[in-house]
């Protein structure tokens, strides 16, 4: 029941490129692998990986000279390496990263036939080859997954807890959830993202566009909400399904966030001995408590009342000093509105004499 079940999910989930857009061919005086129409790189190597359960599964790997990362890139649905080639160059210049991207088995050149099972043998044999070909550690690397890559990304997120980061584009909660509203997780539905995302232990970037028809933004929206360590999200307004490299604001924000992993001691396995080295000072207090609990500098000043009161006194002196200016000051203003009062006054008199004088003389002439 449950080989059925998977089976059908399949034929719903997986969309392979038919014909693939590249093929494999062997250069014959290296006997390098290379994908065809690409021209050579000195940069790009092209490896065919085995798989726990059984198919070989080709893969790209683009180095930078100056990555301190590396990007392990599970591409989307319906598109293989060939269509992948130019936004992986594109990447490792822009980000200054290694990248790592594979197809899914069945996919591409990739042998076997797509399914949830596969996809998690797929991506535990490319992280594999990071640590045993290429001496890549846990803690530099970034998962990204886009769209259906999101399912075998949070599987391996879920299981290495020194991941330097997470990049979820365009994820999914799971496969039925793309088809169905559903409340729960059923056993017959495949890549329980939902179920996932609060295991990984990393800084998660979630890139989304608002008006993606294929998986809506709610997706994004929710598993965002159940991430542990929480990063700025993207939300693309007008952005689809598949043109959100295109979006300016794209690069810009998954260059910041690399940067930001990279300097940042949320690098579990950094982080935690970094904070080992801190703990130890501060739980001790040989240092701290001597001056902590001596008083002969604090306590005796408190305690001796000759200050306090002198101190009182002299504010009670000041305040009646105050007040004495302010009454001397109004006594002087009532003073000088008297004069001026006196002065008005005789001014009114003498005003008053020279006006009888006037009439006087005006009664003579008359």
């Amino acid at each position: 029941m449950g080989g059925v079940t998977s089976s059908m999910a399949a034929k719903l989930a997986f969309f392979p490129p038919n014909p693939a857009s590249y093929k494999v061919v062997k250069d014959e005086v290296t006997g390098l692998l290379l994908l065809s129409p690409f021209p050579h790189r000195e940069n790009v190597e092209i490896l065919k990986l085995p798989t726990r359960r059984g198919t070989q599964i080709l893969t790209m790997y683009v180095r930078h000279p100056m990555a301190s990362s590396t990007l392990l890139y599970s591409h989307g649905n319906a598109t293989d390496l060939g269509q992948m080639y130019d936004l992986f160059i594109h990447l490792t210049i822009h980000l200054q990263v290694n990248l790592i991207g594979y197809d899914y088995s069945g996919y591409g050149q990739s042998s076997g036939k797509p399914s949830e099972q596969n996809t998690y043998a797929d991506i535990e044999a490319v992280y594999k080859c990071l640590e045993e070909t290429y001496g890549t550690k846990q803690e530099d690397i970034i998962l990204y997954g886009q769209s259906v890559g999101s399912g075998p990304t949070l599987d391996l997120a879920a299981k290495l807890p020194q991941l330097r980061a997470v990049v979820l584009h365009s994820p999914i909660l799971s496969g039925l959830r793309v088809m169905y509203p559903v409340k729960r997780s059923y056993w017959f539905d495949i890549y329980k993202n939902i179920d996932k995302i609060p295991l990984v232990n990393c800084p998660v970037l979630i890139i989304h566009g608002t008006s993606d028809e294929v998986v809506d933004c709610s997706h994004g929206k929710q598993l965002w909400e159940l991430c542990k360590e929480k990063y700025e999200p993207l939300w693309l307004i007008g952005g689809n399904h598949c043109d959100l490299e295109q979006f300016p604001e794209y690069i810009r924000h998954l260059k910041k966030f690399i940067t930001t992993v990279e300097k940042s001691p949320s690098q579990r396995y950094s982080f935690r001995k970094s904070m080992e080295q801190f703990e130890q000072p501060r739980k001790s207090t040989d240092v701290f408590e001597v001056s902590r609990k001596s008083t002969d500098r604090r306590e005796k000043p408190r305690l001796s009342s000759d200050r306090p009161e002198k101190l009182k006194n002299l504010a009670n002196n000041d305040k009646l000093e105050r007040l004495r200016v302010t009454f001397d000051h109004i006594e002087r203003s009532r003073r000088s509105v008297d004069c001026l009062e006196k002065s008005r006054k005789s001014f009114d008199h003498q005003l008053e004499k020279a006006r009888k004088s006037v009439d006087r003389l005006e009664r003579i002439r008359t």
